[in-house]
């Protein structure tokens, strides 16, 4: 009887999400399919040592050339099962 509840938890998990949530979830990876996104860091400790980091992120879509709408819509589909209420292009924090 647990074993089948279990189950059925996480089934229930592995289903669709809502549609706002999947545009949310899905939004990040359609603007690192537009272009590299990256950040540097400088910094100074209290003994005066310099620390420098940074981070690139670049996705396969980048790399195969896929159109960022089309990320992202098929991203939200796959997720939610419903077409996003917007293309990417016009939600904000699309790069334009």
């Amino acid at each position: 009887m647990r074993a089948g509840l279990a189950l059925l938890v996480l089934l229930a998990a592995c289903g669709p999400i809502s549609r706002t949530q999947a545009e949310r979830e899905c939004l990040p990876q359609a603007q690192v399919a537009e272009h590299p996104r990256g950040s540097v860091s400088l910094g100074v400790n209290s003994r005066g040592e310099t620390k420098l980091g940074g981070e690139l992120s670049i996705s396969s879509d980048y790399l195969q050339g896929r159109d960022p709408n089309q990320v992202y819509t098929n991203c939200v589909v796959r997720r939610s099962g419903e077409f996003p209420l917007r293309p990417y292009v016009t939600t904000p924090g699309a790069y334009r």
